[in-house]
């Protein structure tokens, strides 16, 4: 009698034994059904929402549940009937949607949100640092719950996915609002931005020489304009003249040749973003007193507080106003003017975050499995984590490295 016999296994049972199986998905045993809601979001005119009709397919595909409010996707140009057709289901009542475990919104938590708001909800949404309110933070603290801020998620590569896409459209978009309020129509000049043969170029001056900056060069140049970019960062400067392919003026934040080329400048852009809390203020603002009368300031950066000393935040129904009689635009949610592709853009980056977020579980479990993810929490369940907003509103705060470790 053989020793498997002995042992009483077949040769079967011996092999398979001894035979390395496969790993078990875990993330098939841990995966949860989510409840997502969309409020329609008017705030300062915007136009976006979170997800298309095709990103609300995959989820009910999926199993889960997505409830939108009534004509949120109108201004973007995707109907109730798209989403309808997709499987969401559609609203007029608020609390509905605000019973969800997961929100989306495309404007930051207000103050009407919060007795809407339900314990241990999770919100994804804009921060919007300028705009902060005291009192939203503490009721969100109340009602403890987990938010991130589209401003500072992270994806695995440590850029910020949402920042960069409408960052590329923000830039973009910069330079043909420029151009409508460079011209006499909209009060400005009377000057084509890029200039014509025997008419000298204008001049634009960016300052940033990440995405938006990049993108509103790329823009400038295919017109014809003159860029000057500034940035601290070397290496930014360098890819940028990479990725145009020429060598375009390029400098430090030094005082004396920033204000230089502010003086002569028919066009100024701010691009200039902060991975944590405010922008730093770049151009005071004896040096916009100093620019051409008529020229324009578009502040790309104001949504975390602007880097020129005399920016104010603006909308999209009163977006200009005159100081030092340069023109100011500054309003802080520039992709809302074309919503179709910003909306596309935020649903292709948000999609895989919230699919994730299912297969692993839940959202607790999604920032203890993925490190970079918690870049973009302020919030968790009810703990302010952000420095920031701690140190401006004198609250106390929380490394969120710490609470994942104790809620582990």
């Amino acid at each position: 009698m053989s020793k498997t016999e002995k042992s009483g296994m077949s040769q079967f049972e011996t092999k398979m034994a001894f035979h390395t199986l496969e790993k078990p998905a875990l993330i098939a045993k841990k995966s949860s059904p989510l409840y997502i809601g969309i409020p329609k979001d008017s705030t300062h005119l915007e136009r976006r929402v979170p997800l298309t009709p095709a990103g609300v397919a995959n989820f009910v595909n999926r199993g889960h549940k997505v409830v939108i409010e009534r004509e949120a996707g109108l201004e973007a140009s995707f109907s109730d009937h798209d989403y309808s057709e997709a499987g969401a289901e559609i609203t007029d009542d608020r609390e509905k949607i605000y019973k969800a475990h997961i929100l989306l919104k495309v404007t930051p938590p207000e103050t009407d949100d919060i007795p809407l708001l339900q314990f241990d909800q999770i919100i994804i949404s804009p921060l919007q640092f300028p705009t902060l309110d005291a009192a939203v933070i503490k009721g969100m603290i109340k009602k403890k719950v987990t938010a991130l801020a589209f401003e500072y998620i992270k994806d695995a590569s440590g850029s910020f996915p949402i920042v960069r896409s409408m960052s590329e459209i923000a830039g973009s978009t910069s330079i043909m609002i420029a151009s409508n309020y460079l011209s006499k129509q909209f009060n400005g000049k009377g000057i084509l931005l890029g200039g014509i043969t025997g008419v000298p170029s204008s001049k634009v001056v960016i300052l940033g020489a990440g995405i938006v900056g990049e993108f509103a060069a790329r823009a400038a140049m295919g017109l014809g304009a003159n860029v000057k970019l500034f940035d601290n960062n070397l290496y930014k400067l360098m890819r940028v003249q990479n990725h145009l392919g020429t060598r375009l003026f390029t400098s430090v934040f030094n005082p004396e040749s920033l204000e230089n080329e502010l003086t002569s400048a028919d066009l100024a852009i701010g691009a200039v973003h902060s991975s944590g809390g405010r922008t730093p203020m770049i151009v005071p603002e004896h040096m916009v007193a100093k620019m051409k009368p008529g020229s324009v300031i578009i502040d790309v950066s104001i949504d975390q507080g602007g880097c020129f000393e005399t920016s104010e935040l603006t909308t999209h129904d009163h977006p200009v106003f005159r100081k030092h009689d340069v023109i100011h635009y500054c309003v802080p949610n520039i992709p809302s003017r074309v919503p179709n592709s910003a909306s596309t853009s935020i649903n292709n980056i948000l999609q895989p975050i919230l699919t994730t977020i299912s297969e692993t579980g839940g959202v607790e479990n999604y920032l203890r499995e993925v490190m970079h993810a918690r870049n973009g929490v302020y919030l968790f369940k009810g703990c302010l984590t952000n420095q920031h907003i701690g140190e401006r509103f004198n609250l106390n705060y929380t490394n969120i490295n710490l609470l994942i470790t104790l809620d582990s």
